[in-house]
């Protein structure tokens, strides 16, 4: 159990060193320049791109949930019971924080970064919105994306997928919810990617991060409910599947 919590905490922590550090460079820094295009796709590749790396790496231990959104869905779809969920959850945001910490640590000894003016690949809405949309549309936004999101983790997860493809479903499913949402919110469905940074900066982002928890949060609940009503009798049709498996064995 220990060693899921750890893999859980480091990959977290990886996949915000890496994915916010590409944030940070692109629309903090400034590295897109004046194409908001380039920024989201670097972006966009860099979240997806790293997160299929993760589900190589430590998914054979804990999943490579590295999302308590992931940890929700996973909860109510019956694939670990509350006391591991909770550790996963705590292994989460101890590692966006952490992670969030050394990205800020590195840019610090850089002459061309600043906490406050650069800030650090944090998501918000209104004026910290790339299209400065509101507190009601980026809730439902982020809470329709992190469903979609889940619901796909599930279903490329379950024990009738084919595991061999499911990093890169993931994978690409996290690259293109980021093109879709970064103008936007700046593309949460993870509440430990947001707590992280938001933290560290302060200010505006840590007064808007409450809905980049709540509403991924929303989303996996969404998630594993959807996933539960169309393919509810999934577990029961592989539960009769090996009985009469091990029946034909037998005889």
């Amino acid at each position: 159990m220990i060693r899921k919590f750890a893999v859980e905490f480091l990959g977290t922590a990886i996949l915000v060193f890496f994915a916010v550090g590409v944030a940070t460079l692109m629309f903090g820094i400034n590295f897109a320049g004046a194409s908001v295009a380039a920024g989201v796709v670097a972006t966009a590749l860099a979240f997806g791109l790293t997160l299929l790396a993760l589900v190589y790496l430590i998914g054979p231990v804990s999943g490579s949930h590295v999302n308590p959104a992931v940890t929700m869905g996973a909860l109510l779809a019956g694939r670990i019971p509350l006391a591991e969920a909770v550790g996963y959850w705590i292994a989460q945001f101890a590692g966006g924080i952490v992670g969030a910490l050394a990205l800020w640590g590195t840019f610090s000894t850089s002459p061309l970064y600043s906490r406050t003016t650069t800030g650090l690949g944090t998501d918000g809405y209104g004026k910290q919105s790339l299209i400065h949309i509101g507190l009601g549309g980026a809730f439902i936004f982020e809470m329709v994306l992190t469903a979609i999101f889940v619901f796909i983790v599930l279903r490329v997860t379950s024990a009738t997928a084919n595991a061999a493809t499911a990093a890169i479903a993931i994978g690409l499913t996290l690259t293109v919810v980021h093109l879709v949402g970064i103008p936007i919110t700046g593309t949460s469905v993870n509440p430990a990617r947001s707590l992280g940074p938001a933290l560290v900066v302060g200010g505006a982002a840590l007064s808007q991060v409450w809905l980049f928890i709540v509403a991924p949060l929303v989303g996996g609940v969404l998630a594993a409910g959807l996933h539960q009503l169309l393919y509810r009798g999934e577990r029961e049709r592989l539960a009769v599947e090996a009985q009469q498996a091990r029946r034909a064995a037998a005889s």
